[in-house]
């Protein structure tokens, strides 16, 4: 079994970092083919202006941007927050993003960025985590199972910018509170 690397870990993005969010972004999403639904996305500098506000300035006192390092630097990131959705209570929170980039997944960042962003949630006085994901997502969802997390029934679907067929997310959820 091989040791952690010391840049093995997850905290909250630095300013700099929002360059390699935006990278990192792009990447996954051009993979999922949601590039394409989203008409091409942001362009990278604009992308890495938003991410770099959302990291300076936050919109909400509870939205934290965390990166996971490894070996090369960024190579994962997740939001969290608070729930915006309307059926949900006060006390739950929700990932807003989730992303491991595609050239680094398999090798734990995904793991310790998930504990990392649950952590966070419970600290921040959150006692339910919720997630929308890619209905087709098979990968991320799967993963999400394994590590307790469930599908709650609730459902939507986001209109693309090309008029094409809409992207169907589902809605997982997972008890965060502390074990007592």
């Amino acid at each position: 079994m091989d040791a952690m690397s010391v840049s093995d870990t997850v905290r909250l993005a630095l300013p700099a970092e929002a360059v390699d969010v935006a990278r990192i972004q792009r990447r996954a999403w051009a993979e999922s083919g949601l590039l394409a639904a989203a008409g091409g996305g942001l362009p990278a500098d604009e992308a890495a202006r938003v991410w770099h506000e959302a990291i300076v300035k936050p919109p909400l006192a509870h939205l934290r941007v965390l990166v996971a390092i490894g070996d090369d630097g960024v190579v994962g990131f997740a939001v969290t927050g608070p729930s915006g959705d309307p059926d949900r209570e006060e006390r739950d929170g929700t990932i807003a993003e989730f992303v491991v980039d595609p050239r680094h997944r398999g090798a734990g960042h995904g793991s310790r960025l998930m504990n990392a962003a649950v952590d966070t949630l419970r600290q921040d006085g959150y006692e339910v985590a919720t997630m929308w994901v890619r209905a087709a997502d098979d990968g991320l969802r799967a993963f999400l199972v394994a590590c307790g997390w469930a599908a709650d029934g609730a459902h939507q679907e986001i209109a693309t910018a090309d008029g094409a067929p809409g992207v169907k997310l589902v809605r997982l959820h997972t008890d965060i509170r502390a074990a007592s």
